[in-house]
């Protein structure tokens, strides 16, 4: 069983980073390994909505910059996503939201059924606006996601300080755990409990 954690800040050993290796140990702990990507310090394409992904071999990205394919191959194979991020004007940075919207855009379908979740850093406010904006890719992809005692924001501003917010690392701890619960059943029950039956998405426009 895998997990990968996205790191979506550019300080690649920053508090966004020590949130996501707290909640690595914990799943280590569960028998499960977490695989780290880091895309927070890369210089990223957005999308641009042409649709090239829904018809190209293996669902690939138009632009050939590197990561983004080849994270979206290794996130499909993954049991579990945790994204993670630092809040920048009560939002995603913007290389972070570049990877995200090319990735999901190409590979929901994959996603389907899996665990994903989502941690932020912050140094005041702002951050449950991130985690909302970082689980709306889990929610429109039909993943399962775990819960905890309380939004998944985790205070500090300068590096190392992640760690003295003690409820905020407790809150992503107990989301890891709860993760690991539910990649288990998952994976545990996939012989006898099949998953919910697909429908073909019905897009409905309101503008004829």
């Amino acid at each position: 069983m895998k997990v990968i954690a996205v790191n979506g800040s550019p300080r690649e050993d920053g508090n966004t980073a020590t949130v996501l290796r707290a909640m690595a140990d914990v799943l280590l702990g569960e028998g499960i390994e977490t695989e780290f990507i880091h895309v927070g310090g890369l210089d990223i394409h957005g999308c641009v909505g042409c649709g090239y992904c829904g018809t190209s071999e293996r669902n690939l990205c138009v632009f050939k910059d590197g990561i983004v394919d080849e994270a979206a191959l290794r996130l499909r194979e993954a049991d579990g996503i945790i994204l993670g991020a630092p809040t920048y004007y009560a939002g995603i940075p913007g290389s972070m939201k570049c990877f995200l919207d090319r990735v999901f855009f190409s590979s929901s379908r994959y996603f389907r059924n899996k665990v994903g979740t989502a941690v932020t850093a912050v140094r005041r406010a702002g951050g449950v606006d991130v985690v909302h904006q970082l689980m709306n890719y889990f929610n429109l992809s039909e993943t399962v996601t775990p819960p905890s005692q309380y939004w998944t924001v985790v205070y500090g501003r300068g590096k190392g300080e992640a760690p003295r917010d003690t409820e905020g690392m407790q809150t992503a701890r107990k989301n890891a755990r709860a993760m690991a619960w539910l990649i288990k059943i998952i994976n545990a029950t996939k012989a006898t409990i099949p998953p919910p039956e697909d429908d073909p998405h019905v897009f409905m426009h309101f503008i004829r």
